[in-house]
Protein backbone atom coordinates (compact mmCIF):
# COMPACT_ATOMS: atom_id res chain seq x y z
CA UNK A 1 0.00 0.00 0.00
CA UNK A 2 1.35 3.40 -0.92
CA UNK A 3 1.55 5.76 2.01
CA UNK A 4 1.24 9.50 1.96
CA UNK A 5 4.55 9.73 3.77
CA UNK A 6 6.22 12.89 5.01
CA UNK A 7 2.97 14.81 5.30
CA UNK A 8 3.39 17.93 7.43
CA UNK A 9 2.57 17.80 11.12
CA UNK A 10 0.44 20.91 10.66
CA UNK A 11 -2.01 20.22 7.83
CA UNK A 12 -2.42 22.82 5.12
CA UNK A 13 -5.97 21.76 4.37
CA UNK A 14 -8.78 20.24 6.49
CA UNK A 15 -9.29 16.49 6.37
CA UNK A 16 -10.58 14.14 5.07
CA UNK A 17 -9.30 14.40 1.51
CA UNK A 18 -10.78 12.78 -1.58
CA UNK A 19 -8.11 12.05 -4.17
CA UNK A 20 -8.45 10.62 -7.66
CA UNK A 21 -6.25 9.51 -10.53
CA UNK A 22 -8.38 9.66 -13.68
CA UNK A 23 -7.22 8.26 -17.01
CA UNK A 24 -8.95 7.60 -20.27
CA UNK A 25 -10.33 4.23 -19.17
CA UNK A 26 -10.38 4.13 -15.37
CA UNK A 27 -10.79 6.46 -12.40
CA UNK A 28 -9.01 5.39 -9.22
CA UNK A 29 -10.23 7.01 -6.00
CA UNK A 30 -8.60 7.11 -2.58
CA UNK A 31 -9.07 8.59 0.89
CA UNK A 32 -6.74 10.43 3.27
CA UNK A 33 -8.02 11.00 6.81
CA UNK A 34 -5.11 12.68 8.59
CA UNK A 35 -1.56 13.97 8.25
CA UNK A 36 0.81 11.05 7.77
CA UNK A 37 -2.05 8.62 7.15
CA UNK A 38 -2.01 5.94 4.49
CA UNK A 39 -4.07 6.30 1.34
CA UNK A 40 -6.97 3.96 2.00
CA UNK A 41 -10.33 2.93 0.53
CA UNK A 42 -8.85 2.70 -2.96
CA UNK A 43 -11.45 1.81 -5.57
CA UNK A 44 -11.34 1.80 -9.37
CA UNK A 45 -14.38 2.78 -11.44
CA UNK A 46 -14.72 2.51 -15.22
CA UNK A 47 -14.95 5.90 -16.94
CA UNK A 48 -17.37 4.48 -19.51
CA UNK A 49 -19.90 3.67 -16.75
CA UNK A 50 -20.43 7.30 -15.71
CA UNK A 51 -21.48 10.50 -17.45
CA UNK A 52 -19.11 12.73 -15.49
CA UNK A 53 -16.37 12.52 -12.85
CA UNK A 54 -18.83 14.12 -10.42
CA UNK A 55 -21.20 11.18 -10.88
CA UNK A 56 -18.36 8.70 -10.32
CA UNK A 57 -17.20 10.61 -7.24
CA UNK A 58 -20.69 10.57 -5.76
CA UNK A 59 -20.96 6.80 -6.21
CA UNK A 60 -17.54 6.33 -4.60
CA UNK A 61 -18.56 8.50 -1.64
CA UNK A 62 -21.90 6.72 -1.27
CA UNK A 63 -20.13 3.36 -1.13
CA UNK A 64 -17.60 4.77 1.32
CA UNK A 65 -20.34 6.09 3.59
CA UNK A 66 -22.00 2.67 3.62
CA UNK A 67 -18.72 0.98 4.54
CA UNK A 68 -17.62 3.45 7.20
CA UNK A 69 -21.01 4.12 8.77
CA UNK A 70 -20.83 6.62 11.63
CA UNK A 71 -17.10 7.06 11.08
CA UNK A 72 -17.72 8.64 7.68
CA UNK A 73 -17.15 12.34 7.25
CA UNK A 74 -17.75 14.19 3.99
CA UNK A 75 -14.53 15.25 2.25
CA UNK A 76 -13.33 18.79 2.90
CA UNK A 77 -10.75 18.88 0.12
CA UNK A 78 -10.20 16.98 -3.12
CA UNK A 79 -7.58 16.68 -5.83
CA UNK A 80 -8.22 15.11 -9.23
CA UNK A 81 -5.18 14.09 -11.28
CA UNK A 82 -6.55 14.03 -14.82
CA UNK A 83 -5.25 12.71 -18.14
CA UNK A 84 -5.51 15.98 -20.03
CA UNK A 85 -4.32 19.58 -19.96
CA UNK A 86 -5.66 21.65 -17.04
CA UNK A 87 -4.92 25.25 -18.00
CA UNK A 88 -8.56 26.34 -18.37
CA UNK A 89 -11.58 26.42 -16.07
CA UNK A 90 -13.31 23.77 -18.19
CA UNK A 91 -11.38 20.52 -18.39
CA UNK A 92 -12.06 18.20 -21.32
CA UNK A 93 -10.46 14.77 -21.31
CA UNK A 94 -8.39 13.86 -24.35
CA UNK A 95 -9.27 10.16 -24.48
CA UNK A 96 -12.73 9.97 -22.93
CA UNK A 97 -16.12 11.74 -22.92
CA UNK A 98 -15.65 13.26 -19.45
CA UNK A 99 -15.46 17.01 -18.88
CA UNK A 100 -15.98 19.30 -15.90
CA UNK A 101 -15.21 22.70 -14.44
CA UNK A 102 -13.47 23.27 -11.12
CA UNK A 103 -16.45 25.31 -9.93
CA UNK A 104 -18.89 22.49 -10.71
CA UNK A 105 -16.89 19.88 -8.78
CA UNK A 106 -16.32 22.12 -5.76
CA UNK A 107 -20.02 22.99 -5.58
CA UNK A 108 -21.37 19.48 -6.24
CA UNK A 109 -19.15 17.83 -3.62
CA UNK A 110 -19.40 20.80 -1.21
CA UNK A 111 -15.65 21.14 -0.85
CA UNK A 112 -13.61 23.76 0.94
CA UNK A 113 -10.82 23.29 -1.60
CA UNK A 114 -10.54 21.56 -4.96
CA UNK A 115 -7.44 21.06 -7.10
CA UNK A 116 -7.29 19.76 -10.65
CA UNK A 117 -3.84 18.83 -11.90
CA UNK A 118 -2.47 16.88 -14.83
CA UNK A 119 -2.10 13.19 -13.99
CA UNK A 120 1.58 13.24 -14.84
CA UNK A 121 2.07 16.33 -12.73
CA UNK A 122 0.71 14.20 -9.87
CA UNK A 123 2.87 11.24 -10.84
CA UNK A 124 5.91 13.52 -11.03
CA UNK A 125 5.17 14.83 -7.53
CA UNK A 126 5.25 11.25 -6.26
CA UNK A 127 8.74 10.52 -7.63
CA UNK A 128 10.89 11.97 -4.80
CA UNK A 129 9.02 9.78 -2.30
CA UNK A 130 9.14 6.49 -4.17
CA UNK A 131 10.88 3.70 -2.28
CA UNK A 132 12.90 0.81 -3.69
CA UNK A 133 9.97 -1.60 -3.23
CA UNK A 134 7.75 0.63 -5.41
CA UNK A 135 9.97 0.50 -8.49
CA UNK A 136 12.11 -1.85 -10.60
CA UNK A 137 15.27 -0.26 -11.92
CA UNK A 138 17.65 -0.95 -14.79
CA UNK A 139 20.53 -1.29 -12.33
CA UNK A 140 21.19 1.78 -10.17
CA UNK A 141 18.23 3.42 -8.42
CA UNK A 142 17.27 7.01 -9.33
CA UNK A 143 18.30 9.71 -6.89
CA UNK A 144 15.86 11.75 -4.78
CA UNK A 145 17.42 15.07 -5.74
CA UNK A 146 17.89 17.38 -8.69
CA UNK A 147 15.53 16.81 -11.62
CA UNK A 148 13.45 13.70 -12.31
CA UNK A 149 11.19 12.83 -15.25
CA UNK A 150 8.42 10.32 -15.89
CA UNK A 151 6.97 8.95 -19.13
CA UNK A 152 3.90 6.74 -18.98
CA UNK A 153 2.31 4.67 -21.74
CA UNK A 154 -1.26 4.03 -20.60
CA UNK A 155 -4.44 4.71 -22.56
CA UNK A 156 -2.49 7.73 -23.82
CA UNK A 157 1.11 8.78 -23.25
CA UNK A 158 1.86 11.09 -20.35
CA UNK A 159 5.05 13.04 -19.68
CA UNK A 160 6.02 15.00 -16.58
CA UNK A 161 9.00 16.17 -14.58
CA UNK A 162 9.80 17.50 -11.13
CA UNK A 163 12.64 19.71 -9.96
CA UNK A 164 14.04 20.20 -6.49
CA UNK A 165 14.28 23.83 -5.35
CA UNK A 166 15.03 25.50 -2.04
CA UNK A 167 11.26 25.91 -1.67
CA UNK A 168 10.61 22.20 -2.15
CA UNK A 169 9.71 20.02 -5.13
CA UNK A 170 7.95 21.67 -8.07
CA UNK A 171 6.22 19.62 -10.77
CA UNK A 172 6.37 20.77 -14.37
CA UNK A 173 3.33 19.53 -16.29
CA UNK A 174 3.23 19.29 -20.05
CA UNK A 175 1.80 17.44 -23.01
CA UNK A 176 5.02 15.81 -24.21
CA UNK A 177 3.18 12.73 -25.42
CA UNK A 178 1.94 14.79 -28.37
CA UNK A 179 5.45 15.74 -29.49
CA UNK A 180 6.43 14.37 -32.91
CA UNK A 181 7.95 10.89 -32.81
CA UNK A 182 11.27 10.41 -34.58
CA UNK A 183 12.81 7.38 -36.29
CA UNK A 184 16.34 6.27 -35.46
CA UNK A 185 16.86 3.68 -38.23
CA UNK A 186 15.50 2.65 -41.61
CA UNK A 187 12.93 0.21 -40.24
CA UNK A 188 11.51 2.79 -37.82
CA UNK A 189 11.38 5.28 -40.71
CA UNK A 190 9.35 2.74 -42.70
CA UNK A 191 7.03 2.21 -39.73
CA UNK A 192 6.43 5.95 -39.36
CA UNK A 193 5.82 6.32 -43.08
CA UNK A 194 3.20 3.60 -42.98
CA UNK A 195 1.59 5.05 -39.84
CA UNK A 196 1.25 8.34 -41.71
CA UNK A 197 -1.11 6.57 -44.10
CA UNK A 198 -3.57 6.67 -41.18
CA UNK A 199 -2.60 9.91 -39.42
CA UNK A 200 -0.98 13.04 -40.82
CA UNK A 201 0.93 13.75 -37.59
CA UNK A 202 2.61 10.86 -35.77
CA UNK A 203 3.07 11.92 -32.19
CA UNK A 204 4.65 9.63 -29.63
CA UNK A 205 1.17 8.87 -28.27
CA UNK A 206 -0.02 7.71 -31.70
CA UNK A 207 2.23 4.63 -31.37
CA UNK A 208 3.40 4.37 -27.76
CA UNK A 209 0.13 3.99 -25.87
CA UNK A 210 -2.89 1.77 -25.43
CA UNK A 211 -4.72 3.56 -28.23
CA UNK A 212 -1.52 3.61 -30.28
CA UNK A 213 -0.28 0.03 -30.09
CA UNK A 214 -2.76 -1.24 -32.72
CA UNK A 215 -1.59 1.59 -35.03
CA UNK A 216 2.01 0.55 -34.45
CA UNK A 217 1.10 -3.08 -35.08
CA UNK A 218 -0.49 -2.29 -38.45
CA UNK A 219 2.47 -0.11 -39.48
CA UNK A 220 4.93 -2.84 -38.49
CA UNK A 221 2.95 -5.40 -40.52
CA UNK A 222 3.06 -3.17 -43.61
CA UNK A 223 6.78 -2.60 -43.13
CA UNK A 224 7.36 -6.36 -42.92
CA UNK A 225 5.01 -6.87 -45.88
CA UNK A 226 2.91 -9.24 -43.77
CA UNK A 227 -0.81 -9.42 -43.12
CA UNK A 228 -2.28 -7.81 -40.01
CA UNK A 229 -5.43 -8.67 -38.07
CA UNK A 230 -7.89 -6.62 -36.04
CA UNK A 231 -6.19 -7.02 -32.65
CA UNK A 232 -6.59 -5.16 -29.39
CA UNK A 233 -3.65 -3.84 -27.38
CA UNK A 234 -4.09 -6.73 -24.94
CA UNK A 235 -3.98 -9.29 -27.75
CA UNK A 236 -0.90 -7.71 -29.32
CA UNK A 237 0.95 -7.79 -25.98
CA UNK A 238 -0.10 -11.38 -25.23
CA UNK A 239 0.82 -12.74 -28.67
CA UNK A 240 4.06 -10.78 -28.74
CA UNK A 241 5.20 -12.08 -25.35
CA UNK A 242 4.39 -15.66 -26.35
CA UNK A 243 6.33 -15.20 -29.61
CA UNK A 244 3.49 -16.92 -31.47
CA UNK A 245 3.02 -14.10 -33.95
CA UNK A 246 5.92 -12.53 -35.85
CA UNK A 247 4.19 -9.18 -36.34
CA UNK A 248 3.18 -8.91 -32.67
CA UNK A 249 6.68 -9.88 -31.55
CA UNK A 250 8.24 -7.23 -33.80
CA UNK A 251 5.67 -4.71 -32.61
CA UNK A 252 6.73 -5.16 -28.97
CA UNK A 253 10.39 -4.92 -29.98
CA UNK A 254 9.69 -1.71 -31.90
CA UNK A 255 7.55 -0.34 -29.06
CA UNK A 256 10.34 -0.73 -26.49
CA UNK A 257 12.96 0.69 -28.86
CA UNK A 258 10.89 3.74 -29.80
CA UNK A 259 9.96 4.29 -26.17
CA UNK A 260 13.62 4.16 -25.15
CA UNK A 261 14.60 6.72 -27.76
CA UNK A 262 11.70 9.00 -26.82
CA UNK A 263 12.56 8.75 -23.12
CA UNK A 264 16.15 9.65 -23.92
CA UNK A 265 14.84 12.77 -25.67
CA UNK A 266 12.80 13.70 -22.59
CA UNK A 267 15.76 13.17 -20.28
CA UNK A 268 17.92 15.42 -22.44
CA UNK A 269 15.21 18.08 -22.81
CA UNK A 270 14.45 18.54 -19.10
CA UNK A 271 17.92 17.62 -17.82
CA UNK A 272 16.63 14.69 -15.76
CA UNK A 273 20.08 13.63 -14.61
CA UNK A 274 18.80 12.12 -11.35
CA UNK A 275 16.54 9.62 -13.11
CA UNK A 276 13.75 8.87 -15.54
CA UNK A 277 10.79 6.71 -14.52
CA UNK A 278 8.34 4.71 -16.63
CA UNK A 279 4.73 4.84 -15.45
CA UNK A 280 1.43 3.86 -17.04
CA UNK A 281 -0.25 0.50 -17.36
CA UNK A 282 1.33 -1.03 -20.47
CA UNK A 283 4.99 -1.58 -19.60
CA UNK A 284 4.29 -3.49 -16.34
CA UNK A 285 2.47 -6.09 -18.47
CA UNK A 286 5.70 -6.76 -20.33
CA UNK A 287 7.50 -8.04 -17.22
CA UNK A 288 11.05 -9.27 -17.78
CA UNK A 289 10.71 -8.68 -21.52
CA UNK A 290 10.98 -4.93 -20.99
CA UNK A 291 14.25 -5.26 -19.08
CA UNK A 292 15.83 -7.41 -21.80
CA UNK A 293 14.47 -5.26 -24.64
CA UNK A 294 16.24 -2.53 -26.59
CA UNK A 295 14.73 0.18 -24.36
CA UNK A 296 17.90 0.98 -22.44
CA UNK A 297 20.27 0.82 -25.43
CA UNK A 298 17.99 3.14 -27.41
CA UNK A 299 17.66 5.43 -24.38
CA UNK A 300 21.43 5.88 -24.38
CA UNK A 301 21.92 6.06 -28.17
CA UNK A 302 22.33 9.83 -28.50
CA UNK A 303 25.63 10.15 -30.35
CA UNK A 304 27.97 12.59 -28.64
CA UNK A 305 25.72 12.61 -25.56
CA UNK A 306 25.68 8.84 -25.05
CA UNK A 307 27.90 9.14 -21.98
CA UNK A 308 25.47 11.73 -20.56
CA UNK A 309 22.54 9.30 -20.92
CA UNK A 310 24.53 6.35 -19.59
CA UNK A 311 24.74 8.12 -16.23
CA UNK A 312 20.95 8.59 -15.93
CA UNK A 313 19.13 5.81 -14.05
CA UNK A 314 15.85 4.47 -15.46
CA UNK A 315 13.20 2.60 -13.50
CA UNK A 316 9.70 1.19 -13.89
CA UNK A 317 7.08 2.31 -11.35
CA UNK A 318 5.39 -0.86 -10.11
CA UNK A 319 3.17 0.81 -7.49
CA UNK A 320 -0.22 1.56 -9.07
CA UNK A 321 -1.07 4.09 -6.33
CA UNK A 322 1.84 6.45 -6.96
CA UNK A 323 -0.24 9.13 -8.72
CA UNK A 324 -2.69 9.16 -5.81
CA UNK A 325 0.18 9.95 -3.49
CA UNK A 326 1.17 12.80 -5.79
CA UNK A 327 -2.39 14.16 -5.79
CA UNK A 328 -2.35 14.16 -1.99
CA UNK A 329 0.98 16.00 -2.07
CA UNK A 330 -0.64 18.64 -4.32
CA UNK A 331 -3.25 19.36 -1.64
CA UNK A 332 -0.53 19.39 0.99
CA UNK A 333 1.37 22.09 -0.90
CA UNK A 334 -1.68 24.10 -1.93
CA UNK A 335 -2.66 27.53 -0.70
CA UNK A 336 -6.05 29.18 -0.53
Amino acid sequence: MTTASNLPSTPTAPYPWLIADIGGSNARFGWVTAAGAEITQVKTLAVADFATPIAASEIYLQQLQQELGKQYQAPRCAAFAVATAVGQEQIQFTNSHWKFTRTEVKAALQLDRFIALNDFEALALSLPRLKAEQIRAHGALPEHSGTLAVVGPGTGLGVGSVIETRHGWIAIPGEGGHATLAATDDFEASVLNHARLEFHHISAERLLSGIGLPVLYRAVARSLQLQSEELSTEQIVERGLQAQDAVCAKTLDCFCALLGSFCGNIALTVGARSGLYIGGGIVPRLGDYFFTSRFRSKFEAKGRFQSYLQQIPTALITDTLAALSGAAFAIEQSEE
